[in-house]
């Protein structure tokens, strides 16, 4: 049966395929909060005046098997403005699956259709989650990019819940644990569980952003409420994802105000740890590791699966869950170069970059007094007959 392709400029439209969208969501088997409709359109009310949302559309007759929404806009880089696409909720989305059931046929005619229509020096596509065991259908676009690279963004702890859980952790955890439960109750402080609604969920991250707001995460300016732009959009995301039951909350509470807090995701039985902070001054009660915990004890009242960090730095990754995770996931960013001038030009650049890079690693290392890893990823230059290897490998 022959594809059908389509554009269009808004997910948030009357008339968009709501119901044919969430048979494909559902369908693709990796799919997480992130892909959600509700996180999507929050996502796009906070876009920038000079950003462009470009959605496409795959139909087979009446069933929907593509969906990609790109975000066009201008990035500079060594100074320069490039037309630059991402995918629609970069960079508040901590792990995406691409929606797409095409074959490589297809994929190929997506691909020229997106350089057709939002012609474009870099198309990149962050946090992408892929089964294991299976080729991406994005394969296909790196052997028709002048270079293409995929790159490994980070690598996710998750802790599958089985009944070992209902007995303390072993080793040194269980001494930080127990000493974080003794000063939580030496000051009287109180944890709670939350499933927020869209009524309450306003007043819940009110409370939640004045908490990041004098913690680190406000101090250095990298939390999510960080900017009156990533305010509304956790404002209407988790408003969206609440009224549909999806929002999780843990909160340590000291006399009536929230003094630690972590926010989580949940679907399909997991549970995505998505945010946390702390007030400075209780910094010392160790509520990070006691909340974490809460969450492990309310996926076993209520068997959910998994509990997953839902983003972390690809080195020096400080969550907890390290401590209790049973297993990972890798997330991925794939970037594709165009042969445009100006891709061709930023394909070199980025070529150049990783021939200088282990010299500059190298050179660094004695001053720093230590090596730096080697990042893992795979560059494809400008030879289209090439076939990719898609060996391992990146950042948070």
């Amino acid at each position: 049966m022959v594809m059908r392709f389509e554009w269009r400029t808004s997910l948030c439209a009357a008339d968009f395929p709501a119901t044919a969208y969430e048979a494909l969501r559902l369908r693709v088997a990796d799919h997480t909060p992130f892909n959600n409709l509700g996180w999507l359109c929050a996502a796009e009310q906070a876009l920038d005046e000079d950003q462009r949302l470009h959605i496409l559309f795959g139909w087979e007759a009446e069933q929907l098997l593509l969906c990609l929404p790109l975000v066009a806009s201008r990035e500079r880089f060594a100074g320069v403005p490039f037309r630059v696409l991402h995918h629609l909720g970069y960079p508040m989305a901590d792990r995406l699956a691409l929606l797409s059931l095409l074959g490589s046929e297809d994929m190929h005619k997506a691909l020229v259709l997106i350089r057709k229509h939002l012609p474009h020096a870099l198309l990149q596509l962050n946090e992408l989650s892929e089964p294991a065991g299976e080729e991406s259908a994005l394969t296909e676009w790196m052997a028709r990019s002048s270079t293409a690279e995929r790159r490994l963004s980070c690598r996710v702890p998750v802790h599958l819940i089985s009944d070992a859980d209902h007995q303390e952790i072993s080793g040194d955890p269980r001494y930080k644990l127990r000493r974080a439960r003794k000063r939580i109750a030496a000051c009287d402080a109180q944890v709670r569980r939350i499933t927020p609604d869209a009524l309450s969920m306003p007043t819940i991250l009110e409370a939640l952003q004045e908490v990041e707001a004098v913690s680190w995460k406000g101090d250095e300016g990298v939390g999510i409420f960080a900017t009156e732009r990533s305010c509304r959009w956790m404002q209407s995301a988790f408003t969206a994802l609440a009224d549909q039951g999806l929002v999780r909350v843990v909160t340590l509470e000291l006399n009536g105000r929230c003094i630690s807090y972590r926010l989580g995701l949940l679907e399909q039985g997991r549970l995505y740890d998505y945010n946390l902070a702390f007030l400075p001054q209780y910094a010392d009660l160790g509520s990070g590791r006691v909340l974490l915990e809460e969450w492990i004890r309310w996926g076993l009242d209520e068997h959910w699966r998994w509990i997953d960090a839902s983003r972390v730095s690809l080195e020096n990754s400080s969550h907890q869950l390290h401590e209790r995770m049973t297993g990972q996931l890798e997330h991925w960013r794939w970037s594709f170069y165009s042969w445009r001038p100006s891709g061709l030009l930023l394909g070199l650049g980025l070529r150049l970059w990783h021939h200088v890079k282990p010299a500059l690693q190298k050179w660094r290392a004695p001053r720093a007094g230590h090596s730096t890893a080697a990042n893992t990823s795979e560059i494809q230059p400008a030879t289209p007959s090439n076939t990719p290897g898609l060996s391992p490998r990146r950042a948070s």
